[in-house]
């Protein structure tokens, strides 16, 4: 069945459909990992969006039960060059297809996604909507010029009511702002006792749960759109050991005084190289964000960058000069993508462990 993208700029993309016969409109962006879509299909912080993935065949080893990034995808279209509509791997539980058709995901193949991506770098992400060929291109682009951008991703996404996962260890807060599950389980098996709270969690209701460190999750959409949760930080900077991940880390910098600013379009992939200032060491990190912390603003701010990226030079990790915290704009737990940057987790205990340790020494 043919199906078309159409952008708010004028430009179409006629293809065939695949997934779910139905139209949702979303911001296009570009993914460039080989592997790993199914992790991209489920990660909240692809919320409202329409993504197209540039390697050219998506779907060769299906969908399983264990990779799944969120129980509920937030992703409003896929875009490929060719789908895999019968793949083959010992995990294969059901297609890309018909896990998108029960979805209600509506997929598009076929298309140049090449030149796709050439567009979206020129001139930055668009809207577009993924819908049938009956419609008339002229109203569909007038809606999405007149339509802004979406502010309540994290709202939608983030878990409604806390939950406990038990551990024997470290008591660590866990606000989900579209929390990918790779992160918890990155605590679960160091053997956290780990709270998961809702993005307007009040600090009071944190503090109350007597946590010897808060880590910030990543998720979707644009920083200032969650300013209680700016005021939350800023309220527990000092108290408890904190560590920011990806909108986590735009959060803490902008409770530090720093600003943020939209990328052209935006860093997503697992192939992304970071720079550690203080030792020149490199990461191959998974990266997925639209937003950057604006590298000049933090002059005026306790904050210290510590690392960079090395294609753009944007900011890339930060830390508190006066208080424990610390964040990155990559993802540590890197599903899909590399293992690097995983250290950063015990690096996180490691800073509550001599944290308590100050706190035992002043008491005595």
């Amino acid at each position: 069945m043919k199906r078309q993208l159409i952008l708010e700029d004028g430009t179409y993309f006629v293809g065939r459909g695949f997934g779910a016969d139905t139209e949702l409109k979303g911001e296009v962006v570009f993914n460039t990992g080989m592997t790993g879509y199914q992790e991209i299909l489920s990660d909240p912080s692809y919320c409202g969006q329409i993504v197209t993935l540039t390697y050219p065949l998506i779907g060769n080893y299906g969908i399983n039960r264990d990779d799944f990034e969120s129980i509920t995808p937030a992703i409003h279209g896929l875009i490929v060059r060719e789908v895999e509509r019968e793949p083959s791997h010992w995990k294969n539980e059901e297609s890309l297809h018909t896990f998108l058709q029960a979805r209600g995901i509506p997929g598009l193949e076929g298309i140049d996604t090449r030149k796709l991506t050439r567009l979206i770098r020129e001139h930055g992400t668009l809207r577009g909507r993924i819908c049938s060929m009956d419609v008339d291109r002229d109203e569909i682009v007038q809606e999405l010029s007149n339509s802004g951008w979406q502010h309540d991703q994290v709202e939608t996404v983030s878990v409604r009511d806390a939950y406990h996962a038990p551990g024997k260890e470290e008591r660590i807060v866990l606000v989900d702002f579209g929390m990918k599950h790779g992160i918890l389980q990155s605590l679960i098996e160091r053997h956290c006792d780990v709270v998961v709270v809702p993005y307007d969690t009040s600090a009071e209701e944190i503090l109350r749960l007597r946590p010897d460190g808060i880590l910030l999750s990543n998720g979707p959409g644009n920083p200032e759109d969650v300013p209680q949760a700016i005021t939350m930080i800023q309220e527990l900077l000092g108290k408890v050991p904190i560590f920011g991940i990806c909108l986590g880390h735009q959060l803490l910098a902008l409770a530090s005084g720093a600003t943020t600013s939209k990328l052209r379009f935006g860093h997503r992939g697992s192939n992304h190289p970071v720079r550690e200032i203080a030792t020149g060491k490199i990461d191959i990190t998974a990266q997925n964000h639209g937003y950057t912390v604006d590298k000049e603003s933090l002059v005026n701010t306790r904050l210290e960058m510590t690392h960079e990226a090395v294609n753009d030079g944007t900011v890339e990790g930060l830390k508190h000069l006066d208080y424990p915290a610390f964040s990155v704009q990559y993802h540590p737990e890197a599903s899909p993508g590399p293992e690097d940057a995983s250290y950063l987790f015990d690096a996180f205990l490691h800073m509550i462990a001599e944290e308590k340790k100050s706190k035992e020494i002043q008491a005595i």
